[in-house]
């Protein structure tokens, strides 16, 4: 909510402040180039010092951050109170998922990662239908500052409902000593390096899309700033819940059958190529938004599987920052530049056309995804085999001693 209602009053920044596309693009892209740049390091600190603590420290600073964007006079304080948000968010996602999966069993990961994850897509719901409703009624000032009240109310309550106790049991610190330098599992194997590629270029599409269709429904639309966020706000949540039902697809159908899962991303990049490419070839109407909110329901479906496989080909000990590192290629490769280099491309030849190329991204994640099949067997083989010895399992829960 937070971090996507900006995108609600994109239309209102554009006119009183006189913006061009660039660099309503750069105040989204900022958020997600902090985050893919201190993820690393902050995920670290998190695993060692505790995750709960963390965490809310991490959403009481993005949540003043935002009500600094309330009370910015121009656009370069603005920047600055989301480059503060992009601060405070930057380990969250990793970091989040690690606690949830801590408590979970291991053959629900794709289900888990992309249930996770799709809490994000209906927080950008939230933010961007009740952000675009509230600048209506009450100017976007109005809009930063109740995300901002809303986020350090869950701040103050989260550690008080959430206990280290429950998410770090003693069998993740002694499993550590069963594989020597557990950290290098992060980046050993070619498939889940490739895993990280694949996923980051995966979002370009994605995150772009999320960014900028409130302003395409304001300009080709006609859409006011209100119903333009809620119009956003339903194709977004096709996103979300597309997400959560090619997760559990990937848990049903990939349970005993690994490479299954690298499969079924591929599928997804290229049926959401498909989909938002013969959108953007039409021109605006009804046939246009059903297959802009059916390319965006498998568009993210990614999330999950790639969620899985990083956890399946990463020690548990680590994974906290093991999804730091997917957060750091999926804001680097995706979220951060694709909403800048579309807001560049847009000032040159519109927003209509630069939105016709951005589906062409998904087709270099399906090659990357091809080549994280060729070693995904081999690569989760090596990591059980350092572990203990025993037959090799996906999610190694059923290891014979």
């Amino acid at each position: 909510m937070s971090r996507q209602v900006l995108n609600a009053v994109f239309p209102l920044l554009k006119s009183e402040w006189a913006l061009s596309d660039g660099q309503l693009g750069l105040l989204s892209g900022i958020v997600a180039l902090m985050v893919g740049l201190l993820t690393f390091p902050l995920s670290l600190m998190a695993d060692r010092y505790g995750r709960v603590k963390s965490l809310a420290i991490m959403a009481m600073l993005w949540s003043v951050a935002t009500l600094g964007c309330a009370l910015a006079q121009d656009y370069q304080q603005m920047f600055i109170a989301r480059f503060m948000v992009g601060v405070g968010e930057a380990a969250y996602g990793s970091v989040g998922i690690a606690v949830v999966i801590s408590v979970f069993p291991k053959h629900m990961r794709a289900t888990l990662a992309s249930a996770f994850m799709a809490g994000g897509m209906f927080g950008s719901v939230l933010g961007m239908a009740l952000g675009g409703a509230i600048a209506a009624k009450l100017g976007w000032r109005w809009s930063f500052a109740g995300m901002a009240l809303f986020g350090l109310v869950l701040a103050l309550l989260y550690p008080l409902i959430v206990k280290e106790a429950r998410i770090a049991p003693k069998r993740v610190a002694q499993a550590a000593a069963k594989v020597k330098q557990p950290l290098r599992t992060l980046w050993s194997s070619r498939s889940v390096v490739a895993t990280y590629i694949a996923s980051g270029l995966q979002l370009f599409v994605g995150g772009t899309v999320m960014v900028w269709i409130p302003s395409y429904l304001n300009r080709y639309y006609d859409m006011p700033t209100d119903k333009a966020g809620g119009m956003a706000a339903i194709i977004v949540l096709c996103s979300g819940a597309g997400m959560i039902l090619c997760g559990m697809l990937s848990d049903r159908l990939c349970r005993h059958s690994p490479e299954r899962k690298v499969s079924l991303a591929i599928a997804f990049c290229l049926g959401s190529c498909l989909l938002l490419s013969a959108a953007f070839a039409l021109q605006a109407g009804p046939l246009q938004l059903l297959l802009i909110c059916l390319g965006m329901l498998i568009a993210t479906g990614t999330t999950g599987p790639c969620g899985a496989m990083v956890a399946n080909l990463t020690h548990y000990s680590v994974h906290g920052t093991a999804f730091a590192t997917l957060t750091l290629a999926n804001n680097l490769l995706g979220l951060a530049p694709g909403p800048f280099i579309t807001g560049r491309v847009s000032d040159l030849i519109g927003l209509h056309a630069a939105f016709q190329l951005v589906p062409l991204v998904s087709l270099a994640a399906a090659a990357v995804f091809f080549y994280a099949k060729c070693h995904y067997h081999k690569d989760i083989a090596r990591l059980q085999g350092q572990s203990v010895p025993g037959p090799v399992h996906e999610a190694g829960i059923e290891v014979k001693l």
